[in-house]
Order: C-alpha cells, then sequence, then structure tokens
C-alpha cells in the first residue's frame, strides 16, 4: 500500500533524526547556512524550517498526475467556450479590466503555460481545492530545498534503505516557456524578464524569484528580475532601463497588478500591441477565479465533456456555487443557495472568488449560527463562492525552532505543477495547524519515495 510505504518511511526517519550523531542538530548549522545564501530567509527565521522531508509515493504522484492532467484539460475546456459565451463569461465575474484583456489574443494558443493545484492528498483520497494560474510558486525553492536535503547526513542515512528522487521543475519551466516563446513567433534566444509584484512587507517572494533568475541564467539565458514600476514602453520595445524584454514570465496575479496600475501602464500597451511574449497571459486569470469551480461542477456545462475529465471533477472538485440569491442544483435536486448555505454550515466553505487574500474566508465548522448568517450577508453583498469543506490534511514535522528540534502539527497542502498540461514536479507547502504558530511556513524539500 502506498499509504503504508510512506508511513513507515517517515517512522524510520524520525528515528535516524532523534538518534546520535544527528540529534544533536549540529548538520543543520550547513543546511541553514546554504539557505542564507540563498536569500531563503524572512525576517530572522528560515523560510523552510522543516527538518523532514515530504515524501510522496510513486503511486500517489501516478494518481495527482493522472487527475491532475485530466482537470487541466477540463478546465481550458470550459475556459474556450467562457472565452466565446458572453453569458458564460459574465459567471466568473471578473473585473471589466480582466475581462478586457482576457479577450486579448496573446500571441500563442496555450491557455496555460504553467499551473498548479492545491491538493489535499491523504493516503488513498485525493481533493483538488483550487487552481493557481500565475506563477510556478514554490517551485525554485522546491528544487533548491531538494538539492540541499538530498545529502544532508539523516538523509543519507535514510537513503540506504529507501530510493528517493528529487522532482526537479525548473528545466521543465524554462522548456515551457521557449515552446510559448517559439508559438508567439519568437526567432532568436530571447532576453527573459521575471515579473514580480512585491508588498513592502514581503521579502521571500523577491528571494524565490532571484533564485528562479540565477537557474535561467546558468542555462545560458539573458534573465532579470523586474517589478512593474521599473518597465518602459517606447517604440515597439519593453525595456527595464537599457534591457529589452522579450519573454516575461509573471510571477503575479493580475489582480494584484490592477490594484496599482492601469490600462495605460506599459506592460498593458505592450501586451495589447503584441511586442512581448507574457507568460502565463492575461487570459490565464480567467481560471484564478474560485468560480471556475462553480462551472466545472456545473453538470448541464460538463454533460458533453469527455468520460474522464468528468470523472476527475465528480471524484477530486468540492462542489462549488456562487453565492447568490436564486436555487441552483446539488446531488440531482433542485436547493435555494442561501436557505441551504445557511442550514449546512458544518460541511462549508465561504471563499471570495479572488485569491487576493483581501477578504476573509469563513469556515462553517469553527462559526457559530449567527455569525455565518453574518458571513452568509456578507458573501451575497461581495464575490464569494460557497464550496464543500474538505478536511485538511495534517501531519507532525520536525522543526529547527530557536535551535533546537520541536514536533509540530502542520497542515499539508501538495501541489502538482503543471507545463503544458503535464505534470512534471511537485511541492509541498506547510503551515501551522493551530493559529499560535502562525508564521511558521514554507516549502518543504519533497521526494519521490521508493522502497529498495
Amino acid at each position: 500500500m502506498a499509504h503504508k510505504l510512506v508511513d513507515d518511511a517517515i517512522v524510520r526517519y524520525n528515528k535516524i533524526l532523534e538518534s546520535q550523531p544527528h540529534a544533536n542538530l549540529e548538520w543543520t548549522d550547513a543546511l541553514t547556512d546554504r539557505m542564507r545564501a540563498h536569500g531563503m530567509i524572512v525576517g530572522s527565521r528560515l523560510a523552510s524550517p522543516f527538518l523532514r522531508p515530504h515524501f510522496i509515493s510513486r503511486k500517489q504522484y501516478e494518481q495527482l498526475s493522472k487527475a491532475g492532467e485530466a482537470l487541466q484539460a477540463a478546465i481550458e475546456r470550459i475556459e474556450t467556450h467562457a472565452l466565446s459565451t458572453p453569458n458564460l463569461l459574465q459567471r466568473m465575474e471578473l473585473l471589466p479590466a480582466e475581462r478586457m484583456l482576457a479577450l486579448i489574443d496573446p500571441g500563442y494558443s496555450f491557455l496555460h503555460v504553467t499551473s498548479l493545484l492545491n491538493t489535499n492528498l491523504n493516503n488513498g483520497s485525493m481533493r483538488f481545492r483550487n487552481y493557481q494560474a500565475s506563477s510556478a510558486n514554490g517551485l525554485a525553492y522546491g528544487e533548491l530545498l531538494a538539492d540541499m536535503f538530498y545529502d544532508a547526513p539523516p538523509v543519507k542515512e535514510f537513503r540506504k534503505k529507501h530510493t528517493l528522487t528529487k522532482f526537479g521543475g525548473t528545466k521543465y519551466l524554462l522548456s515551457a516557456l521557449l515552446k510559448a516563446y517559439k508559438a508567439y513567433g519568437g526567432k532568436k534566444q530571447p532576453n527573459i524578464a521575471v515579473l514580480e509584484f512585491k508588498q513592502p512587507f514581503q521579502t521571500i517572494d523577491g528571494a524565490e524569484y532571484m533564485v528562479l533568475v540565477e537557474l535561467f541564467r546558468k542555462q545560458g539565458y539573458k534573465a532579470e528580475l523586474v517589478n512593474p514600476e521599473q518597465l518602459d514602453y517606447r517604440n515597439g520595445v519593453l525595456t527595464k532601463g537599457d534591457y529589452q524584454i522579450d519573454l516575461l514570465y509573471r510571477a503575479s496575479s493580475l489582480q494584484e497588478f490592477l490594484l496599482r496600475f492601469d490600462l495605460n501602464h506599459p506592460l498593458v500597451k505592450a501586451y495589447r500591441d503584441g511586442k512581448v511574449c507574457i507568460v502565463n497571459s492575461f487570459r490565464a486569470e480567467l481560471a484564478q477565479k474560485r468560480a471556475l469551480f462553480s462551472l466545472l461542477t456545473d453538470e448541464q456545462l460538463t454533460a458533453k465533456f469527455p468520460a474522464v475529465e468528468r470523472k476527475a471533477i465528480a471524484s477530486f472538485i468540492p462542489w462549488t456555487r456562487i453565492v447568490v440569491a436564486s436555487k441552483t442544483q446539488k446531488a440531482g435536486e433542485t436547493i435555494d443557495l442561501p436557505e441551504y448555505i445557511s442550514a449546512n454550515k458544518d460541511g462549508l466553505l465561504l471563499v471570495p472568488n479572488d485569491s487576493s487574500g483581501a477578504l476573509p474566508v469563513f469556515d462553517g465548522l469553527s462559526t457559530d449560527q449567527v455569525a455565518w448568517d453574518r458571513a452568509l450577508k456578507q458573501a451575497l453583498r461581495e464575490r464569494y463562492v460557497v464550496q464543500e469543506r474538505s478536511e485538511a490534511v495534517t501531519a507532525k514535522f520536525p522543526v529547527l525552532f530557536q535551535g533546537s528540534m520541536e514536533m509540530r502539527e502542520m497542515n499539508v497542502d501538495v501541489h502538482p505543477h503543471m507545463f503544458l498540461g503535464e505534470v512534471k514536479s511537485c511541492t509541498a507547502h506547510l503551515s501551522a495547524a493551530n493559529s499560535g504558530f502562525s508564521t511558521m511556513e514554507g516549502v518543504a524539500a519533497s521526494f519521490l519515495l521508493d522502497s529498495k
């Protein structure tokens, strides 16, 4: 059984970690020095304080890949339909500027060059919570951490009885970027820019994107980290200072961009004129809306989808609806949506349609009825979806905290990374399972696990 392989591996790894010479933690000095050298520090804490890698069995990875690729196909099918059907596009609840940018041809046919799925992977079960198409978050750090851990003393000891395979990932990202650029019409080796949109309090994102820039440079490409304020567009050329940009990797969401800039920004003008290849295109922003899952779980819309896609939706996507005062379908029955939400709070979440973090998520199970009904009123006023609750997957991880090792209960989100519709890599994001340690989160090193 795949989960027994993983469970046994975790027990064995923890025993190794708790035995000498590893228990004295001297081996972590070299690890933390390498993290610091790559800027993997947030304030005074490590971006990844986790002393155990996350293990994924080959069977789990194969299931993730099969389901993820079927869903990607279904997502692209529904988006293509929406782009040519005004009333369906309206159901996505796009802002006017988002809608306008979605209708601009990016110069290539791929809707998603790079994307990931937020996944609850629990032994034999799996649920995809949302789809992310703005950037390959965690990919560069995940690759770096895997390199760091692979030769760390406890992992070396562990590898005597288990085979660990690194996922990699950035080579697939670069390959996908170049394929999009070629499809766009690019003939020469492109100058690459990685666009970050950093809030004043964010330092970790910039560090990861700088790692990505360095990895591109090692592959022989000119690459620069840029932010929107540094861009200029004149005479059909997008630049950062003297650096001419041919291919721009957009490591930020369109909504973040539109909160600070308008459609006269140099990046938008260059995109509209077809003078820069942007990956992912602004068209990909359709998939950032959680209303996308509302369309996917509407059986009237997906009735003619291929059987493999309909099965993946039914098995792995939580039932989702845009919160409006109307009737809808659930399990073949007609329900009054607000009444249903009010009466079934323990099994539901109220989630903002946009993933910017500006509006709160409401978990019915941890909310009393009065507060839940108040949240429902807010959801009816704002852009929200209601979604069936997926149980968080938690696991105990050894954490380096103030120079000592502690076992902490962590929420585990698994992210299969897709490039041009194929799952090619996987990362894990951990966050504290209790709010008392909410700052303790980050990417964990991830490995494909086989027994020898």
